[in-house]
């Protein structure tokens, strides 16, 4: 088995959501899922007498979620292999330090206390935003967080963010046995030749030729390892959060890369990604370029 896939869980319903959905993908890609909880409840408590038989309330809380999540976890597939730890720190840090040996983190889109609906929560955003390993955020309708249309979408970037993006889409279509959807933005150029409709013809179509060639670029390799994958390319005219917000309405996973900063800010989501963590309509995984 490889490593494992790791979940944040803290009782709610969005992380509930989350576990369900990473048990899929446990089984799917053949990995061992790890639920984590954090929990600061050592350092509030205060030191307990040694005589003292009574526990914090936080403490039976902490195991007794991750307890629950974990038979969940093992109610919906036996085959998966489990494991849950509480440690103590806040949730952000605590996932963080796990993502440095995951395959991947998973997280919902609320933390305790957030309403449905509402935008992305701060964990997860800070999550995505600052691992090193790719995170999976897990929102949208039970149709697109159960898989129901067989699609998985990446937003083709430039490189370098862009190329392991699409290398990790590759592998979630595989493992899911669906088809993807690479899809590339372009935009009308603007105030060019107003006044020589063939001219601005011509910048169109250069425009939407440029997109296609990346695609084509971008995709050569990745179709080369993954010949069994069914590739839509799909230059699209629009503003790059547009496109992919509209995708996402009949997708099963929304793949978007991040750039990596050197220091410690973490990544460079951007615009567009910082929008899909916070409307998309399906689940979303932030991917990393590695150095």
């Amino acid at each position: 088995m490889g490593l494992p896939l790791v979940v944040g869980v803290d009782g709610s319903d969005s992380s509930l959501q989350a576990v369900d959905w990473a048990v899929d993908e446990a089984a799917r890609c053949g990995l061992p899922l790890r639920l984590v909880y954090s929990s600061l409840w050592e350092r509030y408590e205060g030191a307990r007498p040694s005589f003292s038989t009574d526990r914090p309330a936080e403490e039976v809380m902490a195991e007794h979620i991750t307890a629950s999540c974990a038979e969940r976890a093992r109610l919906r597939n036996p085959e998966v292999k489990v494991s849950t730890e509480v440690l103590p720190d806040d949730a952000v840090s605590v996932l963080l330090r796990e993502g440095r040996e995951a395959s991947a983190l998973v997280t919902g889109s609320r933390g305790r206390g957030g309403l449905a609906g509402l935008l992305l929560g701060s964990v997860s955003l800070s999550v995505a935003a600052r691992a090193v390993c790719p995170v999976f955020v897990v929102r949208g309708s039970e149709p697109n967080r159960q898989g129901a249309f067989g699609r998985v979408v990446v937003g083709v970037g430039d490189s370098p963010e862009g190329s392991g993006a699409v290398r990790f889409a590759f592998r979630e279509a595989e493992a899911r046995g669906c088809a993807l959807q690479a899809v590339r933005s372009w935009r009308h150029p603007a105030h060019e030749h107003v006044d020589h409709p063939l001219l601005a013809d011509d910048a169109v179509r250069a425009q939407e030729e440029r997109a296609s060639t990346v695609l084509t670029d971008m995709l050569r390799d990745p179709v080369r390892d993954h010949p069994q994958v069914d590739v839509h390319r799909q230059p699209v005219e629009g503003p790059a959060h547009k496109v992919l917000l509209d995708a996402s309405a009949d997708a099963d996973l929304l793949v978007v890369g991040a750039l990596r900063r050197h220091g410690h800010f973490g990544l460079q989501l951007g615009r567009v990604a910082h929008v899909l963590l916070h409307h998309s309509e399906c689940p979303v995984a932030v991917v990393p370029q590695r150095a």
